[in-house]
């Protein structure tokens, strides 16, 4: 058994951690916050994030370099805003080097890295092709309930890979690799967008006929983007493609769908970020992936379409109507992204 740490003690990071701590690993789950981690510590508990008595095997810290001491892998599970500088931070205080494996899913605005990228740039004893990613259709909540799920990691290194597969490998926690590091976080990513989507389709109150379509739509969007820089369009079939927007665009777990619902709604972005009161990165990653279109000269008018209802004020509805008064098209264009020649043959 290994001493791991978690960095990030929001929903996710806390359920992480609880699947590394049923697995017999000591976990050191860090929080930014002094009265958190104490707070934990002391009550065994997490309840602003995640309902629940928390094992014995987890120890919250505080102190960043006490939490990563002599620890055999460290597992970033913190907002994308923060991913450089706590990758920065950790720059010093590692005396050996740890498999490095984050969960966090988004994309940097501007620089339009992805996080594995972020954090190879910041942590300058490590090299892109070390980082293992870890994604997948995955609610927090349901995690901690030890209801069944699956996921899969991914890194360049498959031999980093496969250290994070024994890591968290379990009974209820069932773990797949994947080389496409490039394709898993993409997915991961781009969903929320879809999710984001989905969320003001049912706020605007239509059906499941709407959400379906808006799936399957965005689905073709994040390949089609995914494609054109490389990733397997296989990828996005997968657990990180189309399992993670399934279980994003249908639950009300999912904090993208609840923040679409309520601009869906009517809502002004502000006030709904301020009611959730955690963080949404699906609005952070509309803003990226409406660069990346624009850079790779793809066309994504889904996210096009939500990025104007988040920063240029446009209406969902006034979105809607332009989305289906679009020009008509053959749906085998974009199927056939999916089934790409050089990957199937």
């Amino acid at each position: 058994m290994a001493n791991v740490a978690v960095l990030g003690a929001g929903s996710w990071g806390t359920a992480l951690s609880i699947v590394l701590a049923d697995n017999g690993h000591d976990v050191r789950l860090w929080s930014h916050r002094k009265e958190q981690a104490e707070t934990i510590n002391r009550t065994r508990k997490n309840e602003k994030y995640l309902q629940g008595i928390l094992p014995e095997q987890i120890t919250a810290f505080h102190d960043l370099k006490e939490a990563v001491t002599g620890v055999a892998a460290i597992i970033v599970v913190v907002p994308t805003k923060a991913i450089r500088e706590v990758s920065q931070n950790l720059n010093n205080m590692l005396a050996e080097k740890p498999t490095i494996i984050h969960a966090s899913k988004g994309i940097e605005p501007d620089t339009l890295k992805r996080v594995s990228e972020m954090i190879s740039e910041e942590l300058t004893t490590y090299d892109y092709e070390e980082i293992v990613v870890l994604s997948g259709p995955s609610h927090a909540e349901e995690v901690a309930l030890r209801h069944p799920t699956t996921v899969t990691v991914s890194a360049v290194n498959m031999d980093n890979a496969k250290i994070a597969q024994d890591l968290f490998n379990s009974d209820t926690f069932r773990v797949y690799t994947s080389s496409d590091i490039l394709g898993i976080e993409l997915g991961g990513a781009l969903k929320n967008i879809i999710a984001l989507g989905a969320g003001i389709s049912d706020g605007l109150g239509y059906g499941d006929n709407a959400k379906a379509a808006l799936m399957t739509r965005g689905l073709a969007e994040i390949a089609r983007l995914g494609t054109s820089l490389g990733a397997n369009p296989l990828s996005f079939l997968g657990l990180p493609g189309v399992g993670d927007l399934i279980v994003t665009c249908t639950s009300v777990h999912s904090r993208n769908w609840r923040a679409g619902n309520l601009l869906g709604k009517g809502n002004k972005l502000d006030d709904v970020l301020e009611q959730m009161g955690m963080v949404v990165e699906g609005v952070r990653t509309v803003k990226a992936a409406y660069q990346f279109a624009k850079e790779q000269q793809v066309e994504m008018p889904i996210t096009s379409g939500i990025y104007q209802i988040l920063f240029e004020e446009k209406t969902p509805k006034a979105v809607v109507d332009e989305l289906m008064s679009r020009d008509k098209r053959d749906e085998m264009d974009d199927i056939s992204i999916l089934l790409n020649e050089r990957y199937t043959q």
